[in-house]
């Protein structure tokens, strides 16, 4: 008989995202971050690859990132709206960490496997800080999906992607429970 993490079980149970313009001061300190990154690096990863990297976005470096939205955005064709949303979200943070998916050659690992690692370190940190008591959101934005502004704006390899950018900070609200999956209509048994 499995001897349950009963705490661990609830935790997931209630898990909640914190909406990242709710996030404020102070955020985790380096010592604190460094261990919520040492246990998001503790995810599934076929052939020990490690397919992904860490960057530590501190304010100043946000507020930089967000200056170079406008011009890109611009260029791009970007709706205003769009731009002004991508905008805000990088310059009114106060750390973001983007977990960029770095895929390794690999005759034995597929690179759709080297990607769902880098999705499972970006849950993984975001379910570590909410579990540390910080509130912390996923999110990426059009230009995280932009090879051009990830290339110049964040010197990313060309082969390299942002799997997503994860806020973390002090949390002011929390969010109301919203609507889950019918787990009825999503799961089917089979038997044999």
């Amino acid at each position: 008989m499995p001897a349950p993490n009963r705490e661990a079980t609830a935790f997931l149970k209630t898990r909640r995202s914190r909406p990242a313009k709710t996030l404020t001061g102070p955020v985790p300190s380096r010592d604190e971050l460094s261990e919520l990154l040492t246990i998001a690096a503790r995810c599934p990863d076929h052939g020990k690859l490690e397919p992904w990297r860490f960057l530590v976005l501190k304010k100043a470096a946000l507020a930089r990132l967000s200056e170079t939205i406008p011009p890109r955005g611009a260029e791009l064709g970007v709706e205003p709206d769009k731009v002004d949303k991508m905008v805000y979200q990088l310059a009114s943070a106060d750390l973001a960490v983007a977990v960029i998916a770095s895929p390794k050659p690999s005759e034995k690992i597929p690179e759709i496997e080297q990607t769902l690692s880098a999705g499972a370190v970006c849950l993984q940190l975001l379910n570590a800080a909410l579990a540390a008591g910080w509130g912390a959101n996923w999110l990426s934005g059009w230009a995280s999906h932009d090879k051009e502004w990830r290339e110049q704006a964040l010197g990313l390899m060309p082969h390299e992607w942002i799997a997503g950018f994860i806020h973390i900070g002090s949390e002011t609200s929390a969010p109301p429970e919203r609507p889950r999956p019918d787990m009825d209509a999503k799961v089917e048994w089979i038997e044999a």
